[in-house]
């Protein structure tokens, strides 16, 4: 069981940038009757999304929230010691992403800068790595960008995904002091179902070629994509949701000695509001203390934790509070975190 443990470690700050196209999906009906489209939506929660344009990458949308975050804290550059960059939507194969944002964002050449590429629970794999370093004494501060445009990498034909995802990037600043106490991860990976959610040609395993960029009707429900978009397995990725989500946050309690009651709010993976729905009610939470932001932004991938935080959450973090986050989805790799947020800034979300 891979349990990590943290002292006297946390963020700082955190902000959030998404593109200024606004997707009203009741009126997405390009490829689909108007009235299946009303159902899908109505099922998944999703009334709004932001789409890039194609000159915007997942790293533009992180240097903008980078940037609004050291303005309106008067960061110190020279101060940031790591810059992670989390997304399975770089900028190149090569190369990394991390290092091209390290320069972009003039920080020292200093900075131990890399990419991580995973997929829903991404956030927080990049948190435990950033925590982890930040235990070391030549670490000050980190920098964790997490970005995804994954509304490039799904075909608009396909209705099992063509209404779900969404674009977007934060920027999340991680400092030491005691103040912060203790942090806990929980981290799991199964590559036995990694079909279940993938994009099976582009990569090296399955190079592109001509036809890998072909349209193709993949189904009996006509639903058409390339080689090189996305696919999901709904209905096997809800029963894995069903079997191993709430067996985590479970486990975290019991291992670290954690009563549910103290936690302020539960901030999970935005994947669908019926998923998040069925974790409210099997995990028996107040929905208060459950923010959601499926409904304006769609599923961000592993950007959805820390921007529900910023859309969701921003005025309602002073003092101290205690945050258990979970991700799961793309691999398959799921994570639960248990974080205390003190006096963390939070900027407001910024539009390109």
């Amino acid at each position: 069981m891979a349990y990590l443990e943290f002292f006297g470690t946390g963020i700082l700050g955190l902000s959030a940038a998404v593109p200024r196209h606004v997707i009203d999906n009741y009126s997405y009906t390009e490829h689909f009757p108007a009235d299946d489209v009303r159902d899908i939506i109505d099922k998944i929660g999703v009334k709004e999304r932001r789409f890039a344009d194609t000159e915007t990458c997942a790293s533009d949308l992180c240097f903008a929230a980078a940037e609004k975050l050291f303005i309106d804290m008067d960061v110190d550059r020279s101060e940031i010691d790591l810059l992670l960059f989390v997304s399975q939507t770089p900028d190149y194969r090569m190369p990394a992403t991390a290092i091209i944002l390290q320069h972009r964002l003039g920080l020292p050449d200093t900075t131990v800068a890399f990419d991580i590429s995973i997929g829903c629970s991404g956030f927080l794999y990049g948190l435990s790595v950033a925590f982890a370093m930040l235990q070391q004494k030549g670490f000050r501060r980190a920098l964790v960008l997490d970005g995804e445009t994954r509304s490039k990498v799904y075909s608009p034909k396909d209705r099992k995904t063509a209404f779900l995802f969404g674009d977007a990037g934060v920027a999340a600043l991680l400092g030491k002091h005691a103040k912060f106490g203790e942090s806990y991860f929980s981290i799991h990976s199964d590559g036995s179902r990694e079909s279940m959610i993938k994009i099976n040609a582009g990569g090296y395993r399955n190079p592109s070629s001509v036809d890998t960029v072909k349209e193709h009707v993949v189904d009996e429900f006509g639903n058409i994509r390339t080689e090189e978009q996305g696919y999901m397995n709904g209905a096997d990725v809800f029963n894995f949701l069903i079997r191993e989500v709430p067996k985590d946050v479970h486990g975290m309690f019991e291992h670290f000695a954690v009563d549910q009651s103290s936690i302020d709010y539960f901030v999970f993976h935005q994947a669908n509001s019926y998923m998040n729905s069925y974790l409210v009610k099997k995990l028996k939470l107040d929905v208060a203390k459950v923010p959601m932001s499926i409904e304006k932004f769609g599923n961000t991938s592993s950007v959805s934790i820390p921007l529900t935080i910023v859309s969701e959450l921003r005025d309602n973090l002073e003092g101290r509070k205690k945050l258990l986050l979970c991700g799961f989805g793309v691999g398959l790799s799921w994570a639960t975190a248990l974080i205390n947020l003190v006096e963390c800034h939070v900027s407001s979300i910024v539009e390109i």
